[in-house]
């Protein structure tokens, strides 16, 4: 039977019966083939376009209100961004006026608040810290990629090319009308100094982590103080395992966070900073050598493998007193009253931290280590006793912790699947000395993602923490009953709560905006909904696109930066405008312009989204780039574009020409193109995500071809006897589990950085979906692709792998182990190696040589 007849399920004829060949049968078109060259000249000319619209929109703003008396604008809007002409980000602001002329489109300028200032360090080269920082950010532009703004006094501080800078801007000071020269802050320091933070309290004082240790500078008077010792400076990394105030791989890669310490955001001559102390003695080292690294000869990194031990973690204080003129007096390192694992017991992750606006309580998001049960704790700063290694001197400051000093769990989440860390928590002052509250996102309770209003009643019959020990400690003690607890939002939708998403909270007209899929998974959108008596929730952005969106500080106007499959990105600004007696129903009016769509490659022709009901009960959706030279009756070699991973949403409204660039492509040449997200992407609720649980590799190739049949029986011009497979990263790993479980479904696989063996790949990703291996040994082996080689074909040609010899994130162990046992297995495979690369291709002319390969591959073998 032909492959094309087993995916449709006809029986073959038998031998006897008579072949009729008609005229209408279909026909395979076949690819042009080119030379290498050739191909190169194809790859090289569609990249002359994505210039036009890659990495040109603002972001990262700041709206700034201006007063009455200060001319004819509202506000002055900061942000980040490229301008014309120019190849790396920097600081650029525009005005936005009062009034505008309705009946015509106003542009919005935008302004180089620097002058003529170069940020990219000369020759593109960041330190090791930065290079990595960059990676597991995923930046791919070059120049200012964050800055740190003080509203009140108008300091602005940034890092650039391996330096600090500050200016002012705004502020008591006023605003500027022509570009600044950026001040740099001078050091003693050796090496980088990264995540830079300015004090909320007092400007004066920025802080930065330096060689793994948390130091202030005062960039008035040039002070500078290291405020912890936990970092030696020794080469050998086996010897230097601590630091303070940096966030781990494993917490900057898993949970999106990237810093490690935090500013307390009152303070008068007295000012606090929380962070996290982390010894990673007993963290397996991994080695990764390359001539691309010659004077390094080998870079070492801590990496823990699931099933191994993960850093040891502790909160601590860093208290500092400063005289009259800002001359530091005192700096004082505070510890808990009792251990961190003795106080918090079973805790792994410390997930989120940070304070509430008042400065009473310090606040931590903690996770187990299966991360299905998170605890919201509150800690008083009064919990912190200074470091002594004088017993008895330790001993009288922990009988002067006042007895009903304690933590405050405020809330608790428990799931049976895991917990999604997410950005989404709101304080509010208290008003009430035995009441908290506060704006969550929960997704445990019903499956799908919602914004909840809670308030927490402090417990008055609390042990104190001095008195505890390991036996006598229960997490209950310290649990606070929840008085109330109001849903502002509920349905099978998702409020976008993680990577960065945020909510605005307007507590004068007891509005709460935020970015949610309420009108469809697939569209992002900006809605409101009044937080003290929810009901109606009012979309304030239109249809027909996806948007992302920044909310101004007084609430009249936002900024939405937005498009859709055929249209590149716009960034308009919208003013909300209506009676102050109904908030809730201001409604958006378009403003002003700051940038408009750019033109598109001319071959450019955006795909096609459909949906399908599938047998595993969920709507799946899917992208079709069509063929652009289709002829009737002929089928099309057709390349099955994958992730299919967690956290991960390929299918939306939005323009896939930046991203996806070569997708169009290979259809301008006569492929097909599929994308679906099946069982395991987000946006689509907690149960449709989960269906990964335990079992990665074993249900997401069963969407993936069901996805792909269905088009071929739809549209008709699809070859099964001709599908590739192609992803990157989770979708190399799952190109890979294509040609084992589906050899005759899939013609060739094109794998880019796969995981090949999960038992190599770090704890905080993988024992959230697949438990820790002892107790998973079979979802640990089904899902490893270099276990399973002897079901791959063994015909030449059809398999292809590439990999990034510099990974830090999936080690080019998995690929020298893979092609080992395929060695040992005596199976045919292509490799393609990039000395100079990590997890993603960063260099030009390596993403250049990389689709050159694949067409070149998919054209000869396809």
């Amino acid at each position: 039977m032909s492959r094309a007849e087993e995916m449709a399920g006809v029986e073959s004829l038998p031998e006897s019966a008579e072949v009729v060949e008609m005229d209408d049968t279909p026909t395979p078109f076949y690819v042009e083939k080119h030379s290498w060259d050739g191909v190169r000249e194809i790859i090289h000319s569609s990249r002359k376009y994505p210039g036009i619209i890659i990495n040109k929109a603002p972001h990262d703003f700041q709206f700034i209100p201006k007063h009455d008396d200060s001319g004819p604008h509202s506000h002055r809007v900061y942000y980040l961004g490229m301008s014309y002409g120019s190849r790396e980000n920097s600081l650029l602001y525009s005005e936005i006026p009062k009034k505008i002329r309705k009946e015509a489109l106003l542009l919005l300028s935008w302004k180089q608040m620097l002058d003529h200032f170069q940020a990219t360090p000369h020759h593109g080269m960041y330190s090791r810290e930065e290079e990595l920082l960059r990676e597991r950010k995923r930046l791919g532009t070059f120049g200012i990629t964050s800055y740190d703004y003080h509203r009140e006094s108008g300091l602005f501080l940034f890092q650039a090319s391996n330096s600090l800078f500050h200016c002012r801007d705004g502020g008591k000071n006023g605003f500027n009308i022509s570009p600044m020269k950026p001040v740099e802050i001078k050091t003693q320091c050796s090496g980088p100094r990264m995540d830079p933070k300015i004090c909320p309290g007092e400007p004066s004082f920025i802080s930065f982590i330096n060689n793994n240790d948390l130091w202030i500078g005062n960039i008035e008077t040039g002070e500078e103080k290291r405020l912890t010792f936990c970092h030696k400076g020794l080469a050998n990394v086996i010897e230097d395992p601590k630091s303070a105030g940096v966030a781990t791989f494993v917490i900057q890669e898993e949970f999106d966070r990237f810093t490690g310490y935090w500013w307390c955001p009152e303070g008068v001559k007295i000012y606090y900073l929380l962070y996290e102390e982390v010894d990673e003695s007993d963290v397996e080292i991994i080695h990764v050598t390359s001539p691309a690294l010659e004077e390094r000869k080998a870079d070492a990194y801590r990496y823990p493998r699931t099933g191994s031990k993960n850093p040891k973690i502790t909160l601590k204080l860093s208290e500092f007193r400063v005289d009259n003129q800002g001359k530091i007096l005192k700096t004082e390192d505070k510890e808990l009253v009792r251990p961190f694992e003795v106080v918090f017991p079973g805790v792994e992750y410390i997930a989120r931290a940070g304070w509430t606006k008042d400065g009473k309580y310090a606040w931590a998001v903690l996770l187990d280590r299966p991360q299905q049960r998170l605890h919201l704790v509150l800690l008083p700063p009064a919990l912190f006793i200074p470091v002594t290694k004088d017993e008895n001197e330790r001993l009288k400051f922990v009988e002067a912790v006042p007895e009903n000093v304690h933590p405050h769990i405020i809330y608790e989440e428990v799931t049976d699947i895991w917990i999604n860390v997410h950005d989404i928590f709101y304080p509010f002052v208290q008003t009430k000395d035995e009441e908290i509250s506060f704006i969550w996102a929960n997704e445990s309770q019903t499956g799908f993602c919602h914004l909840y209003r809670i308030t927490a009643v402090d417990p008055t019959n609390s042990r104190g923490c001095a008195g505890l020990t390991v036996t006598s400690l229960f997490l209950d003690d310290f649990k606070c009953p929840i008085k109330e607890e109001i849903a502002l939002t509920c349905g099978e939708w998702e409020v976008l709560a993680r990577h960065g998403s945020r909510i605005w909270v307007n507590e004068a007209t007891k509005l709460v905006y935020f970015q949610a899929t309420k009108d469809t998974p697939l569209e992002h959108h900006l809605y409101v909904v009044d937080y003290e008596v929810p009901g109606e929730i009012v979309r304030l952005t239109k249809p027909g696109y996806s948007h992302s969106c920044s909310v101004s500080q007084n609430f009249d106007m936002f900024i939405s930066h937005y498009s859709n499959v055929s249209i590149p990105p716009c960034v308009h600004v919208y003013k909300l405008v209506g009676s102050d007696e109904d908030p809730l129903r201001k409604e958006p009016e378009f403003w002003a312009s700051m940038m408009e769509a750019g033109g598109c490659p001319p071959d450019y022709v955006p795909p096609e989204i459909f949906d399908f009901p599938s047998r595993c009960g969920f709507k799946l959706y899917g992208m079709l780039y069509k063929p652009h030279n289709m002829q009737p009756g002929r089928r099309h070699p057709t390349v099955l574009f994958v992730y299919g991973g967690p956290q991960v949403q390929l299918v939306n409204n939005s323009f896939k020409g930046i991203k996806y660039l070569r997708l169009n492509t290979l259809a301008s040449l006569g492929y097909a193109v599929v994308v679906i997200d099946g069982r395991g992407s987000c946006q689509r609720g907690l149960l449709f995500e989960g269906a990964l649980k335990n079992k990665m590799g074993q249900v997401e190739i069963e969407d993936q071809v069901e996805g792909l049949q269905w088009v071929a029986e739809k549209y008709g011009f699809i070859d099964l006897n001709r599908v590739a497979i192609h992803g990157w990263s989770y979708g190399g790993f799952l190109s890979l589990m294509g040609l084992i479980h589906k050899p005759k479904v899939f013609k060739v696989a094109v794998a880019g950085a796969p995981v090949t063996v999960w038992m190599a790949y770090d704890t905080g990703y993988t024992e959230r979906y697949m438990d820790v291996p002892e107790s998973n040994h079979q979802g640990y082996e089904a899902g490893s692709v270099a276990l399973h080689v002897d079901k791959l074909p063994n015909e030449p040609n059809r398999l292809l792998i590439l990999h990034g010899f510099l990974d830090e994130n999936v080690h080019f162990f998995h690929t020298n182990f893979l092609v080992s046992q395929l060695i040992r297995a005596g199976k045919p495979y292509q490799l393609q190696i990039y000395p100079n690369e990590r997890h993603s291709i960063r260099c030009p002319e390596s993403g250049e040589h990389y689709e050159i390969m694949l067409l070149h591959f998919l054209q000869e073998y396809l």
